[in-house]
């Protein structure tokens, strides 16, 4: 969570017949597609944030690590909206969602207060951050097969969201840590933000696939999104403690993923890591997988 590097990575674009990109577990696709939707627009506001707050920021670690999370923050932001352009083509009732956030986050950058913007962006950032580290954990249950390039975009994402997890909390830190109760108040609006968002995009989601024409089944899939939106409600909990950093998260102090660890050391020795099948993948780690 140190000197982190940009990773200027381009990836393939998908077509919308690839987009229910997980047989290992199509509902986690379909659930992590519309969570992701409004996610572009929401690093576009980051990236003002860190701009404009990096002005006020004299610690050079910090400002070093501000610089790679505005870069890192870009190429997520530049690979997501073209996933968001085949989303909208599959399932036309994103339209109008899609559109709604990318115009509510540019308002919304424009018009915040800097702490608001900061103080945003870290309560929204915490998100990330444990759902990149829950996805990971949860690597054979959710990702094992699946579509390869959908596969290498998601796991590039979350390595570099654990990565630059501490940046926004820290800058934060650095300009309003006398105003504790003010961070957890943005932890508490993010979250809302969050599911509202991934609900908005979900239900037109699983009508399009079919998936409510039986109730029964319609009704298991809003279980499962809802069940992981309260899995990462529940994983934030210790943000909200006196004292809380994010590198002291008891997800961040146990051992770290051994699938993070080595897809970084094989990106960094040159390894092509836009498409990701099993071949690969045991490659990465250097042993066979189940």
């Amino acid at each position: 969570m140190d000197g982190f590097p940009v990773r200027p990575l381009n990836f393939e674009a998908v077509s919308g017949d690839r987009l229910v990109w997980s047989r290992t577990c199509p509902e986690f696709s379909v659930f992590l597609n519309a969570l992701a939707l409004h996610v572009p627009y929401f690093e576009r506001y980051l990236i003002v944030a860190m701009r404009a707050a990096r002005e006020q920021v004299a610690e050079p670690g910090l400002l070093r690590d501000i610089t790679a999370i505005i870069g890192q923050e870009a190429h997520h932001s530049k690979n997501f909206i073209q996933v968001n352009a085949a989303l909208v083509q599959r399932y036309p009732g994103l339209a109008a969602v899609d559109a709604q956030a990318k115009a509510q986050f540019a308002e919304r950058a424009q018009t915040d207060s800097l702490k608001r913007l900061v103080g945003f962006t870290a309560g929204y950032e915490t998100f990330t951050f444990l759902a990149g580290m829950i996805i990971l954990q949860n690597y054979g249950k959710w990702f094992a097969d699946s579509d390869p390039v959908l596969k290498a975009l998601w796991v590039w994402h979350q390595v570099e969201e654990v990565e630059h997890g501490a940046v926004a909390f820290e800058v934060y830190h650095s300009l309003y840590g006398e105003h504790e109760m003010y961070r957890k108040w943005m932890v508490v609006v993010a979250a809302c933000h969050i599911a509202a968002e991934t609900f908005k995009a979900y239900v037109p989601m699983i009508r399009r696939e079919g998936w409510t024409r039986n109730p029964l089944k319609g009704l298991s899939r809003m279980a499962f999104c809802a069940s992981m939106l309260l899995r990462l409600a529940a994983a934030a909990l210790p943000v909200l403690r006196r004292g809380y950093h994010p590198r002291q998260h008891p997800l961040a102090t146990s051992n770290q993923n051994p699938i993070q660890i080595a897809w970084r050391r094989y990106e960094a020795e040159g390894g092509d890591v836009l498409a990701i099948d099993h071949h690969k993948m045991s490659e990465i780690v250097g042993a066979a997988l189940p």
